[in-house]
C-alpha cells in the first residue's frame, strides 16, 4: 500500500510505499525528469554526457576560466583512480591558478576558498589539544 502527502510548506512531497513499488517508481521519476529535460545533474550516467549548461555548475564552464573547469571537472567525473579524483590534482591546480588570475570575475570564491583554510588551520587536530581532552577527564581517572 502506498500513499502520497504533500506538506504544508507546499515544496515538500512525501511517499510512503512498499520497497518494490519503490524500486518501479524512481526509475519512473527518473526517466519523466529527464524527458522533461531536467538539468539538475551535471553528468547524466546512462549517456556519459556532461552537461555545461546544469545551473548546478554555477557557470563555471563559462570563460574565462571554463576550459580550465571543463579539464577538471571531466577528470574527476571520469575518474578511476582511489580516492576519486586522485589523478585530477594537477588540472584543479590549473584551473585554481585561472581563478587566481582573473579575480575579477572569482574573487568571491577565493575568498570563500581563504577563509575555509583558515577555519581549518585554527581547527584542532587531535582531541587531546582542547581543554577537557581524554586524560583531563576526572571520570576517566577514577575507572583506570
Amino acid at each position: 500500500m502506498s500513499y502520497t502527502r504533500e506538506e504544508d510548506n507546499g515544496k515538500d512531497v512525501i511517499m510512503f510505499m512498499e520497497p518494490s513499488e519503490a524500486t518501479t517508481a524512481s526509475r519512473a521519476t527518473s526517466t519523466s525528469a529527464s524527458d522533461n529535460g531536467d538539468q539538475s545533474a551535471a553528468f547524466n550516467p546512462e549517456t556519459g554526457e556532461i552537461n555545461w549548461d546544469c545551473p548546478c555548475l554555477g557557470g563555471m564552464a563559462k570563460p574565462p576560466c571554463g576550459e580550465a573547469f571543463k579539464e577538471a571537472f571531466s577528470c574527476f567525473v571520469f575518474s578511476t583512480s582511489e580516492p576519486k579524483g586522485f589523478d585530477c590534482v594537477e588540472k584543479f591546480q590549473a584551473m585554481q591558478e585561472c581563478f587566481k588570475a582573473h579575480p575579477d570575475v572569482y574573487g568571491d570564491e577565493l575568498d570563500k576558498d581563504d577563509e575555509d583554510e583558515e577555519e581549518e588551520d585554527q581547527a584542532p587536530k587531535d582531541a587531546t589539544e582542547t581543554k577537557g581532552g581524554k586524560d583531563d577527564d576526572p571520570e576517566q581517572k577514577k575507572n583506570v
